[in-house]
């Protein structure tokens, strides 16, 4: 699957595949998750199923800052810690199993589903507006909580 970078105006969604597994991936609107997944290109993480459907979702609330948080025992993660933990991972997974294509990633995922390019996980830099277009044309892309790597030397 082709995959972009993650952008502040996508919308999350907690998804559920027809074996049960649960996982999360994020959209560019609503309508782009009903026509990737009306065009069979949204598959479960774990066993491959193309068996979509969107799963019951708690609402997003927002606690005040001045809350103080609940006290966690010396040997819990945080949930912070946990995130960051999970993140690790998926960065990881998606280094080792795809080729970074950088600025391209809009030219390399138009070729690969246009089958100009061999069938890889890719992963890069789009525009928001590069990513619709991607979407709109039935390009499967998800986004990525992260950006790549940047050399400070």
């Amino acid at each position: 699957m082709s995959l972009f970078r993650w952008s502040d105006s996508m919308i999350r969604y907690s998804l559920k595949c027809d074996k049960g597994h649960d996982f999360d991936s994020w959209f560019a609107s609503s309508a782009a998750y009903d026509s990737l997944r009306g065009a069979g290109h949204l598959s479960c993480p774990v066993c491959g199923s193309t068996q979509v459907d969107k799963a019951l979702m708690a609402p997003a609330v927002s606690v005040a800052e001045t809350a103080a948080p609940a006290p966690l025992s010396d040997s819990a993660p945080s949930p912070q810690q946990a995130v960051a933990a999970r993140l690790a991972a998926l960065r990881r997974h998606v280094e080792e199993n795809s080729d970074y294509v950088g600025m391209e990633f809009v030219q390399e995922a138009r070729a690969i589903h246009a089958g100009d390019a061999p069938e890889r996980a890719i992963w890069g830099e789009a525009r928001l507006d590069e990513a619709k277009a991607l979407i709109d044309e039935g390009v499967p892309v998800a986004p990525l909580p992260f950006g790549p790597r940047r050399n400070m030397n």
